[in-house]
Parts: structure tokens; sequence; C-alpha cells
């Protein structure tokens, strides 16, 4: 019988008020974190993160409120793998994400740039209906490199 040897993982998991404030703080929040972990600041690393956090925390506020109900912000990553994985829930089950091309020359643009973003930074994206379908999660995995020593 093979040895178990238990995996490191580290997270981080926070509530947010879904308002503008609540994605702000959201984002510096997790722009620390990445910083505690061994990616600076100005890191690709840090930057590429916060910002998928930043358009994930933004569309949750801005297309998944439900009054009375925050949305929860989840970075995971497990000792020995070079990826983040981002998850952000809110309460509104019946509206998913759909990725939507940038507008032409001359057209209207109605937002949708930011999963165009999520889906440049991260090597892949996708979104999951929760245990008892009380709330969705958007997630996204995010290679980066090595933390600093």
């Amino acid at each position: 019988m093979g040895v178990q040897v238990p995996v490191t993982v580290r997270t981080f998991t926070q509530l947010f008020s879904c308002t503008p404030r609540g994605a702000r703080l959201a984002r510096r929040l997790v722009a620390n974190r990445m910083d505690v972990w061994g990616f600076a600041y100005d890191s690709e690393a840090s930057e590429s993160v916060t910002l998928v956090v930043a358009e994930l925390a933004a569309n949750a506020v801005t297309h998944g409120r439900v009054k009375g109900r925050d949305f929860r912000v989840r970075l995971l990553m497990r000792a020995g793998e070079d990826t983040v994985r981002v998850e952000v829930a809110d309460g509104l089950t019946e509206r998913l994400p759909v990725l939507r091309e940038s507008p032409g020359p001359g057209e209207e643009d109605e937002g949708g740039r930011g999963l165009l973003l999520v889906d440049a930074l991260a090597e892949r994206w996708g979104t999951a209906l929760c245990t008892g379908g009380a709330y969705k999660s958007v997630w996204a995995e995010i290679k980066v490199p090595g933390p600093r020593s």
C-alpha cells in the first residue's frame, strides 16, 4: 500500500458586500494575499490573478447581485503546482456569464470585455452551480511562475 503524502494547499476565502466598494476591496486583498504568498505586487503573476479577480468581482456586483447577499472570492494554490485557481461566487444562479466578441468599429460597446480579459489571462475558466443551487461560481485557473524566495 502506498504512503499518502500530505499536499500543502494555500487558500484565501473572503466574503465581500455586493457593491463596487466590495469589488475594489476584493482586488486589494487578493493583491495582498499574492504578495504574502511570495508574488510581488508588481509581478506578472500577481497582476494577472488580481486582474482576473477584479473582472469577476465586477461581474458579480453588476450581473450577479441579489439583495442582501454577498459575493465570495476564493484563491487556491497547491504546493508544487504553477496554477492559482480563482473562484468568485454570487447569488444569481439564473444568469451565467457569456463570452462575447469585442465590438467592431462603429458598434456600440455594451460591456463584456471583462470576460475577454479573463479568457486571455486564464489557462481555462468556466462556471459551476454550487450544491443546492444557492449560488454560482465563476472560476479561472491562471498559470504563475514560482514565488520569490
